[in-house]
């Protein structure tokens, strides 16, 4: 279930109530003049997740958005025999809904250039750096989780599928900028330990077993991104968010952004030029999963809601 609550105005709250004398609804409250800023009233609703897009579509249509607000938050625990009536007479699964205002803002705010995000790029890639010199695949694996990459990459796709093109632009300078400083200062570290001694050609360059699938990719780089990408994105979209930890370690993007800045420092153009490819071969790869995953969501969801509107002129179903 999923708790909404709306500020409208006194002149919108009849027409938002009849948007929720929805069977997928319950728990309804209204508090006249509870609102200040803005003015108006306070409605709250308990809402089945699989209507969640509908409902919304239609408090935007009359424009409550602009002059009011509407909050979604998940319920993690509810007892209300109303509310599991609610949900079983709402076609769809929870777990398989998307609710796209849930999922488009996600994607605005991962995809912000911030200092935590370049923070956060930063020490994963210096990280990922120190692993190849010491040819660690524990660190490797921590690198990896340690990278915030995927939130942009993943909005590459809702931008797409929702034909948010200011997301779009916002999602791919977070990354291009955010992947460039990032490499830009772990060169400048790499080359002060190189003049220091603590890393040598030999390190980057050498036999290393272990982390050597970073600058080579191959067919499989790209059929590792892709299925991590899907399954990233299904982690994000879905209320059972599962395995997003696995979608981090499964893909070498920050490992290859680390060589790239090891590469730069010894002068070792094959270094680069390898790792540049891993690190292009898995963005693409997981920007076209995501892409594809988010459209076959929204076109599965929009056959969903066709059936509902169906059993919505059937007085008796679904019970």
């Amino acid at each position: 279930m999923l708790h909404l609550r709306i500020l409208a105005p006194a002149t919108l709250t009849d027409a938002v109530l009849e948007v929720l004398e929805d069977d997928a609804v319950t728990g309804l409250v209204v508090i006249r003049g509870a609102s200040i800023r803005p003015p108006g009233d306070l409605i709250t609703a308990q809402l089945a997740r699989e209507a969640a897009n509908d409902i919304v579509q239609r408090l935007r249509e009359l424009r409550v958005h602009q002059e009011g607000s509407i909050e979604i938050d998940q319920v993690g625990t509810w007892l209300s025999r109303s509310g599991f009536d609610a949900e079983v007479r709402t076609p769809g699964s929870s777990a398989d809904s998307v609710v796209w205002a849930q999922v488009a803002q996600r994607a605005y705010e991962e995809s912000e250039l911030n200092w935590t995000y370049l923070s956060f790029l930063t020490l994963s890639i210096v990280i990922a750096s120190i692993a190849i010199v010491t040819d660690s695949q524990i660190l490797t694996v921590g690198a990896m989780v340690l990278g915030p990459e995927f939130g942009p990459i993943a909005a590459l796709g809702v931008a797409l599928v929702r034909r948010r093109f200011v997301l779009l632009r916002l999602a791919l300078r977070t990354l291009v900028f955010g992947f460039v400083a990032a490499i830009g200062l772990t060169i400048v570290l790499a080359l002060i330990a190189r003049a220091l001694g603590w890393i040598t050609e030999a390190q980057v360059t050498g036999p290393r077993p272990a982390t050597a699938f970073i600058y080579t990719p191959d067919k499989w780089s790209f059929i590792v991104a892709v299925v991590a990408g899907a399954a990233g994105v299904l982690s994000i979209t879905s209320a059972k968010s599962l395995g997003l930890a696995g979608v981090f370690i499964s893909v070498t993007t920050v490992p290859a952004a680390g060589n790239i800045a090891l590469g730069v420092a010894i002068a070792d153009g094959t270094t680069v030029w390898g790792s540049l490819a891993q690190l292009l071969v898995n963005i693409v790869g997981m920007a076209i999963a995501g892409w594809l995953t988010l459209w076959l969501q929204q076109a599965l969801w929009t056959r969903v809601s066709v059936r509902r509107a169906k059993h919505l002129a059937v007085p008796r179903r679904m019970v």
